[in-house]
């Protein structure tokens, strides 16, 4: 089942960081912002989502909730949550029921040999409950200044 722009997103429910269980019904009336991130404490990740903890407040004022989501387990998002004190909650994946629903899944060459890696990608969630935008592939310099453009247009 892939995702459609423009469609409603279909219910799930997710383990979180907090105790939460994750599912976009809980969230109608507010924008959400799910962005997809390789592995827990590694570079780009780290700076992504310290870019996205550094800017909560806007998202916030625009009517946002914000989760990251990866393969890691739930121990690995607690401390990885705790070391950035990220003020959002982290979805584990482990099954990449989620991975495989959004279309993130990639394969990747990496020291030569083919891996099933994560492809960085964000998507938001209007309202609504309808997908409105994604992007995969993403670099992370400039990308959370983007998405919090169009969440503030929604």
């Amino acid at each position: 089942m892939a995702l459609v722009l423009n469609k409603v997103v279909p219910d799930f429910e997710a383990a979180a960081t907090s105790g939460v269980q994750f599912s976009p019904k809980n969230y109608l009336g507010k924008k959400i912002v799910l962005y997809f991130y390789p592995k827990d404490m590694t570079p780009g990740c780290t700076t992504e989502s310290m870019h996205f903890r550094d800017t909560y407040p806007e998202f916030e004022a625009a009517n946002a909730v914000i989760f990251g989501i990866s393969r890691d387990n739930l121990l690995s998002h607690e401390k990885f949550k705790a070391h950035l004190e990220l003020p959002f909650d982290l979805i584990a994946d482990t099954e990449e029921k989620l991975c495989h629903m959004f279309g993130v899944v990639k394969n990747k060459i990496m020291y030569g040999k083919k891996v099933k890696g994560i492809e960085r990608s964000t998507f938001v969630i209007d309202a609504d409950g309808v997908l409105r935008q994604e992007w995969r592939g993403v670099k992370v310099a400039g990308h959370v200044d983007e998405v919090l453009e169009v969440v503030r247009k929604l």
